[in-house]
């Protein structure tokens, strides 16, 4: 079995695997107590923070341990924003960020807060300028990932974080899918990641705080983790952590470099072999390991099955392999397909031959799914009838209702219409890149007595 799903969760490193044993044996004890015990696991403590404190570029001082990247991400944003209360209410994240900042965000809102969403192009890029132009009087907090956890883009935090210093506004930067691969560049205040990312255990997180940074820590107080963190230190998976993230930076270099190699053989190979698909994402700055395509006239849900069936762990954006059937906020936010939405995130050490049967599997597997689902073939011929037509597609889901678009767009003379009728979310996004992709003018969308009406023009 091939996992290609590292943006989830990387495999434990071996270095974690040895170092949680070690730990289990010598850090059970209380780090807080003065006893031989209690001063053995403070001394792996501190060593495992002023490890990690190494790695991200910071002050140990500056770092505590929580346990988990979602709770370092909410520990932060609600600390940071109590902490400038006195400035403002006014939150800004990006439209991409990790559900759990936009979480933090929701909450906030819910509280009174104002909240900004920057747009990104569709690369999945926010702008710098964008960034700037959103900051105010009253701004206490700007969010922005590193880099994409769907589409592997890089943002520019360098940028956006000498813009918020300027206007006096810390910038807080959710770090979970770059910290294996190197630090965060730029001037910002606040880091948050996640040890399960980079091949570390679940269960642990880290939280920076800059010295001068203005934070009041929410909830009950705790004398430790400077309270930033409450509850016991799982000291055996911290260890891990650190000990693992100082590992994986060792190989980062030589390791990105192939990985890139790898992705790029897959971007390449998926435009050659797989008709109908888009690769979205930055194609120079993004990860090493990361590449989404997504394939026209396919479930999604099923095309996951079946790759797995066939031996590969990959994920996916589509709404039909979602509960809410609506399509991943970051391909809505970047305006892309998101109908057969596949993310390969490949893991250090993943073998090239792996990669290679990967591009062999494919092809036949999306074509099987798109002969199921009875979408036109890539070379269909089509006819020429009246000027315009509906198409009824209520009450069915990805991607039924852009594959009957697609079988009827023929139908219609050149400037001819095709009305779409769909009552499922993703047809919002689905259609207007269906549009795209093929060369059709989407005129727009007005309500419909059930659901949208979806109006396309077909220009060819």
């Amino acid at each position: 079995m091939a996992y290609f799903d590292a943006a989830s969760a990387a495999p434990l490193h071996p270095v974690a695997r040895q170092a949680l044993l070690a730990s289990l044996d010598e850090g059970w004890a209380d780090p807080a107590r003065l006893y031989r015990e209690g001063r053995r696991a403070r001394l792996l403590l501190d060593a495992a923070r002023e490890a990690a404190a190494e790695a991200v570029g910071c002050r140990a001082d500056e770092l505590v341990f929580t346990p988990s990247g979602t709770r370092a991400v909410h520990t932060g944003v609600a600390g940071a924003l109590a902490g400038r209360r006195r400035v403002g209410t006014h939150l800004i994240v990006s439209a991409v960020e990790h559900s759990s900042v936009l979480h933090a965000a929701e909450v906030h809102e819910a509280g009174g807060g104002s909240v900004t969403q920057v747009p990104v192009d569709r690369t999945g890029a926010v702008g710098p300028a964008a960034y700037a132009a959103a900051l105010r009087e009253d701004t206490a907090l700007a969010c922005l990932q590193s880099a994409n956890h769907e589409v592997g883009t890089e943002q520019p935090v360098a940028e956006v974080a000498e813009a918020c210093r300027a206007a006096g506004v810390p910038l807080l930067v959710d770090a979970a899918q770059s910290l294996g691969w190197g630090r965060v560049e730029g001037d910002w205040s606040l880091l948050a990641g996640s040890a399960h990312k980079w091949g570390g255990p679940s269960g642990v997180g880290l939280l920076v705080v800059r010295k001068g940074v203005r934070f009041a820590p929410q909830g009950p107080g705790d004398e430790r983790e400077s309270g930033r963190a409450p509850g016991f230190e799982n000291l055996p998976a911290i260890v891990a952590a650190a000990a693992s993230l100082r590992a994986v930076r060792a190989e980062a270099a030589a390791e990105a470099a192939r990985l890139r190699e790898l992705t790029e053989r897959i971007r390449t190979g998926v435009r050659a072999l797989v008709p109908d698909v888009e690769v979205v994402g930055d194609p120079v700055r993004r990860l090493p390991g990361v590449v989404t395509f997504s394939c026209l006239y396919v479930d999604g849900e099923t095309l996951l099955h079946e790759l797995d069936r066939a031996g590969f762990s990959v994920s996916s954006g589509s709404s039909c392999t979602s509960s809410t059937l609506t399509p991943s906020h970051v391909l809505r936010a970047m305006g892309v397909l998101s109908e057969g939405n596949v993310r390969v995130s490949l893991p250090p050490g993943t073998p090239a031959e792996d990669v290679e049967r990967f591009l062999e599997v494919l092809p036949g597997t999306v074509a099987a799914v798109r002969e199921k689902l009875g979408a036109p073939a890539a070379t269909e011929t089509v006819r020429a009838a009246g000027p315009d037509l509906v198409v009824d597609a209520l009450g069915r889901r990805c991607p039924v209702p852009v594959i009957e678009l697609a079988k009827v767009i023929g139908d219609v003379p050149v400037g001819g219409t095709v009305r779409v009728l769909s009552d499922d979310e993703a047809a919002r996004l689905d259609i207007p890149a269906w549009c795209e992709m093929r060369g059709q003018e989407y005129v727009g969308e007005e309500p419909a007595e059930k659901g949208t009406a979806y109006l396309i023009r077909r220009t060819s």
